[in-house]
């Protein structure tokens, strides 16, 4: 009986994209943590709060930076445990092209979102 687990790894340099996406993290984790909870009066921005912080276009690029590098290092996570399980190779290419297509969606959606939110600022 043929083992699934036993099939020998496609070599892929997914797993630096993730260390390197999980070192960002750290910092990114950091700086939103401070900007967005540990300087906010009662630890956490209300929506004018938030509205206000983003007139710095700085912290513009630093959460969008954030949502990207989060995003990416999720999706490469499951892309991970996925290929764990043994799938076959066109199993393999349709689980990359899903995640592929749900981080795009969920970055455009959080660029949108950023976007409309910015539009607030008078």
């Amino acid at each position: 009986m043929d083992n699934s687990f036993e099939q020998k790894p496609i070599p892929t340099t997914a797993w630096l994209w993730q260390a390197f996406t999980g070192i960002g993290l750290i910092a990114l984790l950091a700086f939103h943590m401070i900007a967005q909870h540990f300087v906010a009066e009662g630890g956490i921005r209300d929506f004018a709060g938030v509205v206000e912080l983003l007139r710095n276009p700085i912290i513009v690029v630093l959460e969008l930076l954030f949502l990207v590098t989060v995003t990416a290092h999720a999706l490469l996570g499951v892309r991970s445990i996925a290929f764990d399980f043994g799938l076959s190779a066109r199993a393999d290419k349709l689980v990359s092209w899903t995640l592929a297509v749900a981080g795009v969606l969920t970055v455009a959606y959080g660029m949108w979102l950023t976007w409309t939110i910015t539009q607030q600022i008078p």
